[in-house]
């Protein structure tokens, strides 16, 4: 911390000597430079030590990312968004106070230059400096050269270092960029409309999940970040729109994961006159053409496991999973007290009410999630477990619903929806009736939800992907915080901040 400390006054010291020798630290007059991919190609034809002869002067800007000077010369290397491209100083070509100034220059300022195009004898292709500008000057080092920036905190708390030093973090930032603008393209290309709904709801919905509450002064309510657009997204079904997406952003007042950060991005989207075995082929077809458009392969590699992401995948009922994943005797799943004895037997507590439904669930979640590594659909989820599901009309004890795992982790959850108004308003009757002082379940029912249903609400169905989960799959990323700009993590407890006191 003091060796940081002491190069920070020595940039300090070295901006106050430039300044009072009339250079403007943070100007704003080089403009409209080109970018440095752009100008690579034009070298390649060019021999060692050699100048491009007929080319004009090139203006380029950048992070200056390494840095050798010598006595009357100088080279270093300067990063925009698109690339990097070394610079050749030469003091007798700049001059003898441009390029005393020159050399106060440090690693991660921001700099102008305008030069010619040429090679290097080593065959490095360069720019020869002709004017030099100041643009911003850095006031703190960027981590060593060779060490980088390699603490996993500081990465996520200073991710615009992380961005800076690190290229292949840039590069996953991209692909999530590239990702989304695929999935906008997939459903606009199906007749899917993207809309939006609110993100400050005054009853949350759509999950069972604990919300962040607020209040509108000028209404004098309290609001809550959603948890899930899903109840907006069906009042546009009763509205008349037949197939709706929404790229949102979700907020859970939870804890944090390796998997879940409390703001979240998913991909919501519903069909009129469909059903959950429509999504399932729906759901093969986007993702294994995501993979093939990102990765130029369906086969992948995460964290070392290959993943084989060709269509058709493995699809199992839950009881199926249980006993082929599991190995659980098919006849203990027909039997509550079995079922729930054995659940208790692995270890898992039970809340009073607890039906074999909750148990089973509970079981899948401990014994066969994690084994699920190539795509797998599990299916016929208990009625008790998934509130806004339609029932199976040949069992109404499970419900027309799946969720995808892969590399042993939930991607995706979908329903054949339940319209039943009657249906919908027990259900959440039960939620309520079941929370008792647990605050993390919708903390009333939502009403205006259920008069929508009662006029009308057309057969469909619909589903929620998580973008940040598809995102590390496709990235090969072990963290949600490696595809999520700026994760929350807790205060700074000294340096860049302290906690506040309560009072």
């Amino acid at each position: 911390m003091d060796n940081e400390n002491n190069l920070i006054k020595a940039r300090r010291q070295k901006a106050g000597i430039l300044a009072e020798s009339g250079v403007n630290l943070f100007s704003n007059t080089f403009t409209s430079p080109q970018p440095i991919k752009d100008i690579l190609p034009r070298g390649e034809t060019l021999a060692p030590e050699s100048h491009e002869q007929d080319g004009g002067t090139y203006r380029v800007a950048g992070r200056i990312m390494s840095m050798r000077k010598f006595g009357k010369a100088a080279f270093f290397h300067i990063q925009d968004e698109s690339g990097r491209i070394q610079i050749y100083a030469r003091r007798d070509l700049l001059g003898d106070e441009t390029f005393a100034l020159f050399k106060k220059w440090d690693v991660g300022d921001i700099v102008g230059i305008e030069g010619k195009l040429f090679k290097t004898k080593t065959g490095e292709l360069s720019i020869e400096a002709a004017t030099l500008q100041m643009i911003t000057k850095s006031l703190r080092p960027l981590p060593e050269k060779f060490h980088g920036l390699t603490d996993v905190e500081t990465r996520y708390r200073q991710r615009y270092v992380d961005l800076v030093v690190n290229p292949e973090v840039r590069e996953t930032f991209r692909k999530r960029v590239e990702i989304i603008r695929l999935i906008r393209e997939f459903f606009t290309n199906r007749g899917f409309l993207e809309v939006e709904t609110p993100m400050m709801q005054p009853v949350p919905g759509g999950a069972t999940a604990k919300p962040f509450k607020t209040h509108h002064n000028a209404l004098d309510m309290d609001l809550f970040l959603r948890i899930a657009p899903e109840l907006y997204l069906k009042r546009l079904l009763v509205g008349g729109f037949e197939r709706v997406f929404e790229i949102n952003r979700n907020f859970r007042n939870e804890g944090l994961s390796t998997r879940h950060n409390p703001e979240f991005t998913m991909l919501e989207f519903y069909q009129a006159y469909a059903t959950y075995h429509d999504l399932m082929d729906l759901t093969e077809e986007l993702i294994s053409w995501l993979a093939y458009e990102v990765t130029g392969s369906m086969e992948i590699t995460y964290q070392e496991v290959a993943v084989d992401l060709s269509p058709p995948w493995q699809r199992y009922t839950m009881d199926e999973a249980l006993v082929h994943v599991a190995g659980i005797d098919p006849e203990i799943l027909k039997d509550e007290g079995r079922v729930k004895a054995l659940a208790e037997d692995r270890g898992i507590v039970l809340q009073p009410g607890a039906g074999i439904g909750k148990a089973k669930t509970e079981l899948f979640e401990l014994e066969v999630e994690e084994k699920l590594i190539n795509p797998t659909f599990i299916t016929s989820y208990p009625t008790e477990v998934s509130p806004l599901a339609r029932r199976n009309e040949d069992d109404p004890s499970v419900t027309d619903r799946f969720e995808l795992f892969v590399t042993g982790r939930e991607i995706a959850n979908a329903f054949s929806e339940l319209n039943d108004p009657v249906d919908q308003y027990e259900r959440f009757a039960r939620q309520i009736k079941d929370r008792g002082d647990d605050e993390e379940i919708h903390p009333e029912l939502d009403h205006d939800y259920i008069r929508a249903l009662e006029y009308g609400m057309p057969a469909a169905a619909g589903e929620g992907i998580g973008i940040d989960r598809l995102v590390m799959l496709l990235t090969d990323s072990p963290s949600i915080r490696d595809v999520i700009l700026f994760p929350h993590l807790k205060p700074e407890t000294g340096g860049g901040g302290k906690k506040k006191k309560k009072k």
